[in-house]
């Protein structure tokens, strides 16, 4: 799956509205998905993964940093993200299926935040974009 450039100008157009707030927004739905997926917690034992937590506001800083770095470079995603993939499944071993949870909150907590922008064909678009993010990261995982 490719993201067509009516899509590639839907996601750039949204992660420009978003701006400085992206880890915000990641944050919370970090918060999403550890409540609606405890599961997804025994890759943080170490981390206060409460509401509000510090931690948890850190990694979805980073996290937002991720996908913007993702956004900016939409023609080479696996390049762009093969380190994180790389840290993801040989250090911190996080099973694949965690970013498919994660972008499915994100798509929530986004639709949530922006509803006047959250058009069909915006989530498509980005749904498109979250699952080639996640193939990218999932990509060292074998």
């Amino acid at each position: 799956m490719a993201l067509s450039s009516a899509d590639r100008e839907m996601v750039r157009a949204l992660w420009k509205k978003l701006g400085d707030n992206v880890g915000v927004y990641v944050t919370e739905a970090l918060e999403r998905t550890f409540l609606a997926f405890p599961s997804t917690k025994t890759y943080f034992p170490h981390l206060d993964l409460s509401r509000g937590s510090v931690q948890v506001k850190d990694h979805g800083q980073k996290v937002g940093d991720a996908l913007t770095l993702a956004v900016h470079n939409l023609d080479n995603l696996p390049g762009a993200l093969s380190a994180l993939s790389d840290l993801h499944a040989h250090q911190l071993r996080v099973d694949p299926v965690n970013f498919q949870l994660l972008g499915h909150c994100l798509l929530v907590t986004l639709a949530r935040n922006y509803p006047g922008d959250f058009s069909p064909a915006m989530q498509a678009s980005l749904d498109k974009f979250l699952s080639l993010v996640t193939s990218a990261l999932a990509s060292r995982h074998l």
